[in-house]
C-alpha cells in the first residue's frame, strides 16, 4: 500500500508532462476537419515497413524492422521515435504485443489520443522490471492527480513480450494485461464524466527519455532517474497491434464544441483507411497459389469444365478440318470440271476444223455464200466448172485398194530426223532452177493459171531428194483457189 501511495505521488508530479501530448486542431476551440474512420477490426503486424507507411505516420525519429518486430530506439539525447495512426476509432479496443525498453529514465508508451486531448495510456519505465502504468486524461485536464495506477506484470516487461489491451466504450474504460482485467474506469468516476475519454482517437506508440537532464526534476523523478545515454542504445519492440473500431462509417464529425460523445456524428460510407489497409495487406497470389486455395469441389468443377472445354476445342478443330477438306474437294472438282470443259472445247474446235475444207476453207460456207467464203479467190478468177461446188465428189476407193500418198513426216519411219544415224548421209544438192519468166512476181508463163504463183502443174519445181515421189501428181483439175493441185494442193489425210 505504501508503494502504491508513492506511485500516486509520482503520478502527480508527471501530470504536466503527460498533458503535453499534442493536437493539430482542437474542436473545442474551432471547427476542425472530419476524422477519417478505421471502420473495421484489423491486426497490424509490424514486421515490415509497409505496415507503418500504409497506415501510420512517423512523427519523430526513425524505425528499424527486424525479426522481433518494429524497433523504436533511443541512441542519443533527443531521440524519440514515434508513430501515429492515419485513422481514428470511436470507441473500440486496442491490443498491442510489445516488449518495453530497458534503461533508467527511458519511457516506452502506448497512447490513445483525440483531437480535443482525451487520452488513454500505457507507460513502462525502463528501470522498473515488475509493473506497468495505466493512466487517462479528459480534455487535457491536469487538475486531478489520482489517475495513474501501476499494475504488476507476470514477468519482466523489458525482457518478455506481453499483450496490453484497452477496451473502451461510452460507459467504461478497461485495461488488460495478457487478457487479465486489471483496471476498470466507469464513466461517472472520471469527474462525473467530464474527464472521461469519449471522442474519436488515434493510436500512437513510441519511446522517449523522461530522464533527460533537460527535463524538470518532477519528470526525471517520475521516469526513475537520469538517463545515461552512454549505456544505450535502448530499444522498445512492437510485434503487432489489433485495432477494433466499434463504429462503422467513413469519418467522424464534431457537431459542436462540447466534446461529448453524443455530439460526434458518424459519416456513412466506405472507409478510405480500411480500403488502403485491405489493398496493401492482400497478398498478390500466383495462379497456382489461388488454385491451391480453392475448395475441392471448385477444383473438380474446374477440371470438368477444363475437360469439356478441351473436348469442345478438339471438336471445333475436327469440324474445321472437315469443312476445309470438303472445301478442298469442291475446289478440286471445280478445277477438274474446268479442265474437262477446256478439253471438250479443244476437241470441238478440232472437230470443227476437220469439218472445214482442206486448206482451212469451209466448203459448206462456200456453197452457201459463194466467192465471199473464199476471201476473194473466186468469181472471174476461177474458170467455170472449177468451183468447189461444181467438182464432182471423189468416189471412195474399195478397202483393198491402196493410195500412193505422202505419209506424215512425224509418223514415217523412213524419214530420218536431225541427229539420227540415218541422217548422216549428205544431202544431194537440188537441180538448179531455170530462169524465171512470164508474169511479174515470178509467175511461170503459160502455166495455165496466172494466179498459180509458179506452183501449179509445173515439172520444173525443184524437190528435196528426201521427198522424192514415186509418181507425179496429175495435172487435171488445176486452177483451184490458191493454185494448188487437186484439193487445194494438199495430200489427203
Amino acid at each position: 500500500m505504501q508503494y502504491l501511495s508513492l506511485l500516486l505521488g509520482a503520478a502527480a508530479l508527471i501530470s504536466p508532462v503527460i498533458a503535453q501530448t499534442w493536437t493539430t486542431c482542437n474542436p473545442m476551440n474551432t471547427t476542425c476537419p472530419n476524422d477519417p474512420a478505421l471502420g473495421l477490426n484489423h491486426t497490424f503486424y509490424f514486421n515490415e515497413s509497409s505496415t507503418v507507411t500504409n497506415s501510420y505516420n512517423i512523427t519523430a525519429g526513425s524505425l528499424v524492422y527486424g525479426s522481433n518486430g518494429t524497433e523504436f530506439t533511443v541512441n542519443k539525447k533527443g531521440d524519440s521515435p514515434t508513430i501515429q495512426s492515419q485513422f481514428f476509432i470511436f470507441f473500440g479496443s486496442v491490443s498491442v504485443v510489445m516488449k518495453a525498453a530497458t534503461g533508467q529514465g527511458i519511457i516506452s508508451s502506448i497512447v490513445l489520443e483525440s483531437d480535443d486531448l482525451d487520452e488513454v495510456d500505457w507507460e513502462f519505465m525502463g528501470g522498473n522490471d515488475t509493473h506497468a502504468e495505466t493512466n487517462y486524461f479528459g480534455k487535457g485536464n491536469t487538475t486531478a492527480f489520482d489517475r495513474a495506477i501501476y499494475y504488476p506484470v507476470s514477468s519482466d516487461p523489458r525482457e518478455n513480450f506481453h499483450n496490453y489491451t484497452v477496451h473502451w466504450t461510452s460507459s467504461q474504460l478497461q485495461w488488460y494485461i495478457d487478457s487479465q482485467l486489471v483496471r476498470t474506469l466507469p464513466y461517472a468516476a472520471a469527474n462525473g464524466g467530464s474527464n472521461y475519454p469519449q471522442t474519436p482517437m488515434t493510436l500512437r506508440m513510441g519511446i522517449w527519455a523522461g530522464g533527460d537532464p533537460g527535463n524538470s526534476n518532477g519528470t526525471i523523478e517520475w521516469a526513475g532517474g537520469l538517463t545515461d545515454y552512454s549505456a544505450g542504445p535502448y530499444t522498445m519492440y512492437v510485434q503487432s497491434a489489433q485495432v477494433n473500431d466499434f463504429s462503422t462509417g467513413s469519418a467522424y464529425q464534431y457537431t459542436d464544441h462540447s466534446g461529448s460523445w453524443q455530439s460526434i456524428k458518424t459519416i456513412a460510407g466506405n472507409s478510405t483507411a480500411a480500403k488502403t489497409i485491405l489493398k496493401a495487406e492482400t497478398p498478390t497470389l500466383s495462379v497456382a497459389q489461388r488454385f491451391a486455395a480453392l475448395p475441392q469441389q471448385t477444383k473438380l468443377a474446374i477440371y470438368c469444365g477444363g475437360g469439356a472445354a478441351g473436348a469442345l476445342i478438339i471438336f471445333a478443330f475436327l469440324f474445321a478440318c472437315i469443312r476445309q477438306r470438303r472445301a478442298g474437294r469442291r475446289e478440286r472438282d471445280a478445277y477438274n470440271a474446268k479442265v474437262e470443259k477446256e478439253r471438250e472445247e479443244a476437241y470441238q474446235d478440232q472437230m470443227a476444223l476437220r469439218e472445214k475444207g482442206l486448206g482451212g476453207w469451209d466448203n459448206g460456207a462456200y456453197e452457201k455464200q459463194g466467192e465471199d467464203a473464199l476471201g476473194g479467190w473466186g468469181g472471174s478468177h476461177v474458170a467455170p466448172g472449177d468451183r468447189a461446188a461444181d467438182v464432182p465428189p471423189v468416189p471412195k476407193l474399195p478397202s483393198n485398194v491402196s493410195v500412193n500418198e505422202f505419209p506424215l513426216r512425224s509418223m514415217s519411219p523412213a524419214i530420218p530426223r536431225m541427229g539420227s544415224p540415218a541422217f548422216q548421209t549428205p544431202l544431194i544438192s537440188p537441180t538448179p532452177q531455170k530462169t524465171w519468166n512470164g508474169n511479174a512476181g515470178g509467175m511461170i508463163h503459160n502455166a495455165g493459171n496466172s494466179y498459180s504463183g509458179g506452183y501449179g502443174g509445173s515439172n520444173n519445181i525443184p524437190r528435196s531428194p528426201s521427198f522424192a515421189a514415186s509418181a507425179q501428181p496429175t495435172q487435171s483439175n488445176r486452177g483451184y483457189p490458191g493454185g494448188y493441185s487437186n484439193n487445194g494442193g494438199y495430200s489427203r489425210f
